[in-house]
């Protein structure tokens, strides 16, 4: 089953870019499809925090193209998440571990580990055009949540959401959300300038479990493009403290469990 960088992942973290129309409308109401915009956003940081999930996917920028696997651990209050290399072979092993409340550590196989700051959130993750910030930050848990418009993207009707009021480097951040299948199509995080940072489109949805879910993004940050291509998706695997740990970056070793 493939996987979904907004709800395991949430993050955070596929395919050929999307093609999207340009009918957009006046600024919405408060309310859209029976939903107030703090209603959705809501519902969607409720699908980011769904426990443990492993997730294996193939991401390219550029001319690299790297297998990374994933280890999520997400509650209503914190998220840990480990990425770690798979492939090119010479690879294999280096890792990053991240959290929400900021900061972290890397790992360069056989034995370097250090410490990431929480000043050091704004760096790429494997080159790639996401931010170690962006794989944790849930920005629907923010304060401030509303209606700006509406937008057909690839001939699918989406209501934007704006989030503000969180922390971290981004001002605000918009989604473009399919109410019908509740999935993100677009998001966009803005700097306080008002001008797009990142941009990530979602380039195929897939059904799990009777879900729809985003299953390859495409990520746009100045003029690097990385695409994410999901392959692989078990929710409810076990973990230890351990396995969350500086120490557990060595260990690439899948987790039990799950489905």
């Amino acid at each position: 089953m493939k996987a979904s960088f907004f709800s395991p992942v949430r993050s955070v973290f596929f395919g050929a870019a999307i093609a999207a129309a340009a009918m957009i409308s006046p600024a919405a109401s408060a309310q859209e499809g029976g939903i107030t915009a703090k209603e959705l956003a809501s519902r969607l940081s409720a699908q980011q925090q769904d426990g443990n999930t492993f997730i294996r996917l193939k991401m390219d920028t550029g001319g690299t193209s790297l297998q990374v696997q994933i280890k999520s651990r997400k509650t209503a209050s914190s998220t840990d998440v480990v990425y770690q290399i798979l492939f090119p072979k010479e690879q294999k092993g280096n890792g990053v571990l991240l959290r929400s409340s900021g900061g972290g550590a890397s790992f360069t196989a056989p034995d370097k580990l250090t410490t990431i700051e929480s000043s050091q959130m704004k760096q790429p993750l494997f080159g790639s055009a996401l931010t170690y910030e962006d794989v944790v930050q849930n920005f629907f848990a923010w304060d401030n949540q509303a209606f700006a418009g509406t937008e057909t993207i690839n001939k699918v009707e989406c209501h934007i959401l704006e989030s503000k009021g969180g922390k971290g480097s981004y001002a605000k951040v918009r989604t473009w959300i399919d109410l019908r299948r509740m999935v993100p199509m677009r998001v966009e995080k803005y700097s306080s300038s008002g001008e797009v940072v990142v941009r990530i489109d979602t380039t195929d949805v897939v059904q799990n479990d009777g879900k729809h879910i985003p299953a390859n993004l495409s990520a746009r940050r100045g003029s690097t493009v990385t695409e994410l291509d999901g392959s692989r998706i078990k929710r409810g695997v076990s973990y230890t403290d351990a396995d969350f740990s500086p120490e557990g970056l060595k260990n690439v070793s899948a987790p039990r469990g799950g489905d």
